[in-house]
């Protein structure tokens, strides 16, 4: 095997595949990538055998051939190599030698019969969207992901295909992250599956704002096809607890707030929260809005946004994390805090189909 690429192409398709390969793999091969060189071009490809990422780039191939190197050392080295063409041969036993301008480099592989099938999507049911629009709800939902392994099925994203809308819902049981978007698609590709939490970060890293992204299911793996790459992932197998019986009904308050000052004043305060209760509280009175932490041992802090608001007074306590974390991955200059009493859950919105639900805490005045 041999061929000639350029860095750029080279690093660029490295770094789209590198991040599914474990620094803990269980078989050695798992650390590696598949490079598969054929007329049409060199094809790269890593899976932990969960999830599984391909991608084609241009190269001038004088020898079709495959095999496996270690993903990460090859990127490092690419990486600083200069801008200019990279050589790489493989010998018979898996051997590479590297070569750009006056660098030389030397790594051993493994066979390419050793490494894993990539998953392939069976009788697949697809559909497409627009990129940005699964990139945006994405980023509006992710950071609610459970990371308690005992309650795997919310260990991923909640993709809900329903009636001509995608809605895709995040949880850890103490908040609530969903968004809807309109698509069409045949009511026979009618489904509900659980993205696992790796699968969603590998996704988010290859979305762009142009274009779209193919997505295909079937009965245990989904794929996404976008960019010239290929993602497989297998699903979280169970049922996804009933969200939208967690969702408030109706608000007794409806508060508009500009959403980089209320965040700025949230992560002040927070500071001074303790890392026990780790909570601030929200006291609403007559078109103001106070933001308190209180900690015995450690001090207390205070800030004050005007607001417009004339209802009823109410003091209410969150996570200040869980509050932020919406806060970041917005866009919006105004966000609505729909508040019942200081027991009941409050919900984040925004002028366009989201919506975040926050259970209040239960901490002392």
């Amino acid at each position: 095997m041999k061929l000639a690429v350029t860095k750029e192409a080279l690093l660029e398709g490295l770094q789209r595949i590198q991040n599914v390969v474990s620094n803990r793999a269980t078989l050695p091969v798992l650390s590696n990538a598949l490079l598969e060189a054929t007329e049409s071009g060199l094809r790269l490809t890593t899976t932990d055998l969960e999830v599984g990422i391909r991608c084609s780039i241009e190269a001038k191939v004088e020898k079709p051939g495959s095999t496996t190197l270690p993903a990460r050392r090859l990127a490092a080295i690419v990486r600083e190599l200069p801008s200019s063409e990279v050589v790489i041969e493989i010998d018979s036993k898996n051997a590479a030698s590297i070569r750009c301008g006056a660098s030389y480099f030397k790594i051993y592989g493994l066979p390419q019969e050793e490494f894993p099938t990539f998953p392939t999507v069976g009788e697949p049911k697809s559909f497409t969207l627009k990129q940005s629009e699964l990139r945006d709800g994405l980023r509006k939902t992710s950071y609610a992901i459970s990371s308690d392994e005992t309650r795997y099925v919310l260990n991923g994203i909640l993709f809900s295909l329903s009636d001509n809308k995608l809605t895709l819902v995040a949880t850890d049981g103490r908040r609530l992250a969903l968004f809807d978007s309109d698509i069409e698609f045949p009511k026979s590709h009618e489904r509900d599956f659980i993205l696992p939490t790796k699968a969603v970060t590998e996704l988010q890293r290859l979305l762009g704002e142009d274009g779209e992204v193919t997505i295909s299911t079937s009965d245990n793996l989904a794929s996404f096809e976008l960019n010239g790459a290929f993602l497989a992932s297998k699903l979280v197998e169970g049922n996804y607890p009933n969200y939208r019986q967690v969702i408030p009904a109706e608000a007794k308050e409806r508060i508009s707030l500009e959403r980089e000052a209320f965040l700025n004043c949230v992560r002040r305060v927070s500071l001074l929260s303790s890392d026990k209760t780790s909570s601030v509280r929200l006291n609403f009175t007559k078109n103001n809005l106070d933001i308190t932490a209180n900690t015995p041992e450690v001090g207390e802090a205070k800030e004050s946004m005007a607001i417009n608001y004339r209802g009823k007074d109410i003091s209410i306590a969150f996570n200040p994390e869980f509050l932020m974390d919406p806060l970041r991955n917005l866009p919006n200059d105004e966000v609505f805090l729909e508040l019942i009493d200081e027991m009941s859950p409050g919900v984040l919105k925004i002028q366009s189909p989201f919506l975040y639900v926050i259970m209040p805490m239960r901490v002392s005045v």
